[in-house]
């Protein structure tokens, strides 16, 4: 199994911020922004508004899930960060991919 890619440090984030280049739906945010690598780096953004310790977790493993399952359709050198969003909270994983899916296609970086 191959590891996923992650952004680490808030340097990395910061970067992707900056580019302003993000688009949302009702369940997350997405910012996208080219790297220099051959591949496609995730950042996962959860904030203590969406629920606690344990809520947090289960939606940064659906967000993670989502994009391991649909890392394939991704155009390469691209860094991606998800932030989710307080209404993510106790939703399925088919409405968290869903939303996911369709960021992607928003950002144009599907192939």
């Amino acid at each position: 199994m191959k590891n996923i890619l992650s952004l680490k440090n808030s340097r990395e984030f910061s970067r992707v911020y900056r580019k302003k280049c993000s688009f949302a739906n009702k369940l997350l945010v997405m910012y996208v922004c080219p790297n220099e690598k051959e591949s496609v780096r995730l950042g996962i953004s959860v904030s203590k508004k969406v629920g606690n310790s344990v809520v947090r977790h289960r939606t940064v493993r659906l967000i993670r899930e989502s994009f391991r399952l649909n890392k394939d359709k991704l155009k390469d050198g691209y860094d991606i960060v998800v932030v989710a969003r307080p209404f993510a909270k106790d939703r399925s994983f088919g409405e968290i991919e869903s939303a996911f899916l369709h960021l992607i296609g928003l950002h144009g970086i599907d192939k």
